[in-house]
């Protein structure tokens, strides 16, 4: 099993251009918790599954508009790779490394 616990400094290639957050996740068996902060606020990882290296949740922003985002993302090392999806607009890069 992947460690993915820690700090991660992250990117999302978005519409509205690079969006940086830090998404700071910790594991508890085949859930985990977390939450992303950056410029466009805070937003608190839900129904976070672990599943080996891959992490998959959902969380609600407000920012640019009120909606629920899905993520999932695979974790190797120190790197992470994955996508977030934001509904009809689409599903984005996620990139990260450990902090």
């Amino acid at each position: 099993m992947a460690n993915v616990d820690g700090s991660w400094n992250t990117v999302v290639k978005s519409p509205l251009g690079d969006q940086a957050a830090v998404f700071t996740v910790t594991s508890d068996g085949d859930t985990f918790t977390g939450t992303f902060a950056g410029a466009m606020g805070n937003a608190e990882a839900k129904d976070g599954k672990t599943d080996g290296d891959k992490l998959t949740w959902t969380m609600d922003v407000s920012v640019p508009m009120p909606m629920t985002l899905t993520g999932e993302a695979t974790v190797d090392g120190d790197a992470m790779t994955g996508t977030v999806t934001a509904g009809a607009f689409g599903a984005f890069p996620l990139t990260g490394t450990r902090a």
